[in-house]
């Protein structure tokens, strides 16, 4: 067939068209995520104030920057291409700022704008609690600007409104730097209008601005909220000069009165009365009145102060060092509670005492295990030892004459109602007992009991408690008697009988007689029977629960097989002399020649996983490896398709193939040959 070159040439400036169109499909940019800002929140805000910033960037995984006017706020690895992440808005001026998220691999970047707004705040320069201000003390008032206008000079208007409801004003002038910042000081009521006063008891407010800000401030009149026994309480208080007051502490079982007379400024100073060395711990009322006058105050000069005693952190200990939980401490004074506290998990509990003397005593399930002196100057720590014993328990049992701990051991504990199990070393410990009690143990192994009656009358040493009672129970033994038999029941002797306990522990290991026993003397327990070969071959296994003696024959069906081995060649004839391996586990082999009927038997083997090696006659190097599952007396048949018997000799099969395929190509040959001959003869005839 003749193609025209029209044709061809239509086919060729298509191949060109669809050559380009590939060509550019193949520079055409992949879609990719772009960096972008989803959000800010808040999109305004003051100096210090934290923001969350949602973002995309283009490379999944990567790290990122956030940039506030090109300084780095904050920076990390996107999950995926997303950024969640917060910034604290930095030190700068008021405005427009840009917020910018930066993909560091490829430098692709988002802006989003965001405000910073001006803030100004207070700030009470406080005495640090339980110190206070007292009437007539300077106030020293703070007002800070940040987000400003560089360099500009604010004006805040500071306001403070006194317990009785006047209010006093003062303008402060306060000159920002170049990134906005700027503070400055006053105090109260030095610099304030034309009668300012902390002539009152309770709480001054102070605002900035109006509203903008609000402090609160509490004026008393002691310098402190807090007086331990024998500290002097110090007064202060604002009054005409020369004018004469009373003065009067109240609380439990006390009450304090004096006449005071102010100086000439008009302060009333008092130290001249101390917390009485038996004062309770409580609150206590202070109040000032004017006995002459002029001055009513309204509110009047009353305030509370307390007794607050020092943390005493007790943590109460058994005989033997160990923190002991759920002890009730209680604490006394002269005879009278003062104090009480249970102790928790730790062992500890807080009581709260003040100075001075005290007897203590401890209970325990509501007896009473201890008691101890305690002399108090400040906050501290101290141990309570309590009458309370550990009860260690071990479980042993006689192994081949050898004492031995047995691990695993279960005793139920009463009255404590407590479940322990012994360790490894066979022993277990139940901590923090009552000594003069007496207590009943439950032992047991793998839940079933072996020992029902052992009681403990008390844990005491000669009639005295002691940091640990020992007390030691004996596990029973048992007879463990295991006849290893073959299938058909026939004993079998000098086979390995091993019995390995459920919890771990060296195995009790014998060899049967010529009756097929072996026996055992073994703790009570679970035990896993094993049956091994001489050579440590597996023959079976069986669980016995030995809670009493028991007799146990194990059935070792792979043990004493017959097996026969049948090798034939390509075509399934026997191969004879043919060398056999039998290999039984890692290390037992047996051989064997194939007969005639290329069989060879092997008797008495175990059966198994078998591996069945064959070397025909002459050669060093195996013919066939094969392995068999054998259970039970058979015959297997190996093939070594490599070889064919020819006329009593051995040929490689495919040499024989080869052969028989250049005869039968010979004979087809001469066969189409004779007949091309006749077919000339007849047509010369002809």
């Amino acid at each position: 067939m003749k193609i025209s070159s029209s044709k061809i040439k239509h086919s060729t400036c298509l191949l060109l068209i669809l050559s380009c169109m590939l060509m550019a499909i193949s520079f055409v940019p992949q879609a990719v995520a772009a960096t972008s800002i989803s959000s800010l929140n808040p999109t305004s805000a003051s100096v210090g104030t934290q923001v969350q910033l949602l973002a995309n960037i283009t490379t999944a995984n990567a790290g990122y920057e956030v940039r506030f006017d090109d300084n780095v706020l904050a920076s990390g690895n996107a999950t995926g291409t997303d950024v969640d992440v917060n910034f604290t808005v930095p030190q700068t001026t008021a405005g427009v700022h840009n917020v910018k998220i930066v993909d560091v691999t490829t430098g692709d970047n988002a802006t989003q704008l965001f405000a910073v707004l001006t803030s100004l705040s207070l700030k009470i320069d406080a005495p640090e609690p339980p110190q206070q201000f007292s009437e007539g003390d300077s106030v020293p008032i703070t007002v800070n600007i940040t987000g400003g206008e560089p360099s500009r000079v604010y004006t805040a208007n500071v306001t403070v409104q006194t317990p009785n409801n006047v209010s006093y004003a003062s303008l402060l002038d306060v000159t920002t730097s170049s990134v906005g910042t700027g503070v400055n000081d006053t105090t109260y009521p030095g610099n304030f209008t034309l009668g300012a006063n902390g002539n009152f008891s309770g709480n001054y407010k102070i605002f900035l601005n109006g509203a903008l800000d609000v402090e609160t401030v509490f004026v008393g009149i002691t310098k402190s909220t807090e007086y331990h026994r024998a500290q002097a309480v110090d007064v202060k208080a604002v009054y005409a000069a020369d004018e004469n007051v009373s003065l009067t502490i109240t609380g439990k079982d006390l009450r304090h009165e004096v006449n005071l007379t102010a100086d000439s400024t008009g302060t009333v100073q008092y130290a001249g009365w101390a917390v009485p060395l038996n004062a309770s711990i409580g609150t206590y009322t202070l109040n000032i009145s004017s006995i002459t006058g002029p001055t009513v105050k309204n509110p009047p000069d009353t305030q509370n102060f307390t007794v607050p005693g020092f943390a005493m952190n007790i943590t109460t200990k058994n005989l033997a060092g160990d923190v002991v939980p759920a002890v009730d401490v209680k604490v006394f004074e002269v005879g009278a509670l003062v104090g009480n506290g249970t102790t928790g998990a730790t062992g500890s509990t807080v009581v709260m005492l003040e100075l001075g003397n005290y007897s203590s005593e401890a209970f325990f399930r509501s007896q009473k295990v201890g008691e101890r002196g305690m002399e108090v100057f400040e906050a501290a720590g101290l141990d309570f030892s309590c009458n309370l014993t550990n009860l260690n328990v071990t479980v042993v049992a006689d192994i081949g004459g050898k004492t031995t701990g047995i691990p695993g051991a279960g005793i139920y504990l009463t009255p404590e109602n407590k479940s322990l199990v012994t360790d490894i070393t066979g022993s277990t410990v139940a901590r923090s007992l009552l000594p003069n009690a007496s207590y009943s143990l439950n032992v047991s192994r793998y839940s079933v009991p072996f020992n029902q009656s052992v009681t403990v009358p008390t844990l005491l040493d000669a009639g005295e408690p002691v940091a640990w009672f020992n007390v030691t129970v004996v596990c029973p033994t048992r007879t463990l008697q295991v006849r290893a038999v073959k299938v058909d029941g026939q004993a079998i002797n000098g086979v390995v009988v091993r019995a390995t306990e459920s919890l771990g522990g060296a195995p009790y290991v014998a060899n049967t007689d010529s009756t097929g026993k072996a026996s055992f003397n073994a703790v009570f327990g679970e035990y896993s029977v094993t049956v091994y070969s001489g050579s440590g071959i597996k023959l079976n296994e069986t669980d016995v629960d030995l809670f009493q003696d028991q007799n146990v024959t194990v059935y070792c069906d792979l043990y004493g097989l017959s097996l026969s081995v049948k090798v034939v060649d390509y075509f399934g004839q026997p191969l004879s002399n043919v060398n056999l391996t039998l290999q039984m586990g890692s290390s037992e082999f047996l051989t064997g020649l194939t007969q005639s009927n290329g069989t060879a038997t092997f008797e008495g083997i175990i059966g198994g996983n078998l591996e069945v090696t064959a070397y025909l006659p002459g050669q060093t190097q195996p013919s066939a490896v094969q392995n068999f599952l054998v259970e039970s007396s058979e015959t297997v048949e190996i093939q070594i398709g490599r070889y064919t018997t020819l006329m009593g000799f051995l040929v490689e099969t495919n040499q024989l193939m080869v052969t028989g395929m250049v005869a039968a190509i010979v004979v087809v040959v001469l066969v189409l040959e004779i007949y091309r001959r006749r077919r000339s003869s007849t047509s010369e005839v002809k």
